[in-house]
């Protein structure tokens, strides 16, 4: 039998599962559906989840991690204290170039600091588990996972049918570097690779670090006189012709792949992983024992991406002076009818996530604007007048 549901929330990983938690205190008719057999899997379940302030001189986009990381830190607090290991960081400069952007950072430090051997010292920063995370942030959630939404369409009632068997009255796309089921050229992704390792060691780190890469606070491994510590992430970007081969983006369970992220990347990332690591704490008999990888999605601007998809070929076609460059005023552009994205978290997702999922609730059910720096009008309008430019430069 079909079912139908309020709400589906299209993609498991922190974003949606951040957004099924706040829906659900409005709602009981919620399904949560991943292509993966968990929560959590890919690119959050790839993330070192470290939260950790942005240092550098005032802007939008520090603003946002500023509110976003004091926001977050609260929510995994209150979700339950035994979630969020709140250690502290100490963010190191790379070299002499760097201390000297740190030194310039000071007057604009957002949270309190002291100096720390080569480095500074924040109390808030702070690391979590991210399979812990969301399923108790899912603990009372419908969900359906190891499904791969293949047929995703649109009715002329507005009711949005998923493989030709699930109804939604909203569709809500948290997923990622995976774009297949938004059809708009404006919204471009770019995914990054990146790989997370844990690894034993005798050596007792005691809060997290930050230079080239993350090193995490560590956890005693039971019946040994070994401690599990956290190291990540690195970088990949991968040159394929997305319309040709989506392939490991859409590859369930993606740390079984080889094909494009093999095993031999897979080993040189560990080792310079544990190099960085050891560049930054000297850790003793180190072992690899688990491996995440996945890819991290990022708007060309880094601001994510929140809220209904401007309808491209609609707006256009009601506006066509927008390709002129002519303003216009968002709530005048033509949306899809209720369909939503929470997009574009890049490395901070366990930062942004719980923060940009309240605000798309509020915004859905209260109708609280969405500041303007983080709608998806603000590519669309940018996209629309480099066609303008397309079009004199043929002529």
């Amino acid at each position: 039998m079909n079912k139908e549901f309020d709400y589906v929330i299209i993609g498991a990983g922190i974003a949606g599962c951040s957004l099924a938690y706040f829906l659900g205190k409005y709602s009981k008719s919620i399904l949560l559906i991943d292509r993966n057999s968990q929560v959590a899997f890919g690119a959050s379940g790839a993330a070192g989840a470290f939260l950790s302030p942005l240092l550098g001189k005032p802007n939008d986009f520090k603003d946002l991690i500023t509110k976003s990381l004091i926001f977050s830190t609260n929510f995994y607090k209150n979700l339950g204290e035994e979630l969020i290991s709140n250690c502290g960081v100490c963010r190191i400069p790379k070299n002499e170039e760097d201390a000297d952007k740190f030194e310039s950072y000071k007057p604009y430090m957002d949270f309190e600091y002291t100096s720390m051997n080569d480095g500074y010292f924040f109390e808030i920063g702070s690391q979590v588990t991210p399979s812990l995370i969301c399923e108790k942030l899912t603990k009372n959630i419908e969900k359906k996972l190891s499904y791969n939404v293949g047929k995703l369409e649109q009715k002329e009632n507005s009711i949005w049918i998923i493989n030709d068997e699930i109804y939604a009255k909203n569709i809500i796309l948290t997923t990622g570097a995976d774009v297949k089921h938004i059809k708009e050229e404006y919204f471009d992704i770019r995914g990054v690779w990146g790989q997370k390792i844990d690894v034993s060691t005798t050596t007792q780190t005691n809060i997290n670090y930050h230079k080239e890469c993350s090193v995490s606070k560590a956890s005693k491994i039971e019946n040994t006189n070994l401690f599990k510590v956290s190291i990540g992430a690195t970088h990949h970007k991968f040159n394929c012709d997305k319309n040709i081969c989506n392939y490991c983006i859409e590859t369930a369970n993606i740390n079984a792949c080889s094909r494009c992220y093999n095993d031999s990347i897979i080993n040189n990332d560990s080792a310079k992983l544990i190099a960085l690591a050891n560049d930054i704490i000297k850790l003793e008999n180190v072992e690899v024992i688990n491996v995440k990888i996945g890819a991290r999605a990022s708007s060309n601007d880094y601001f994510p991406m929140l809220g209904l998809l401007v309808d491209s070929a609609k707006s256009i076609e009601k506006y066509p002076h927008l390709l002129n460059g002519t303003h216009i005023k968002n709530s005048m552009l033509e949306t899809i009818n209720n369909l939503y994205v929470i997009n574009g978290v890049g490395g901070r997702g366990f930062v942004l996530s719980p923060y940009l999922a309240n605000e798309l609730v509020e915004y859905i059910i209260n109708n609280k604007e969405i500041e303007d720096n983080l709608t998806t009008h603000r590519l669309f309008k940018r996209w629309a007048k480099r066609q303008k430019n397309k079009v004199i430069g043929k002529k």
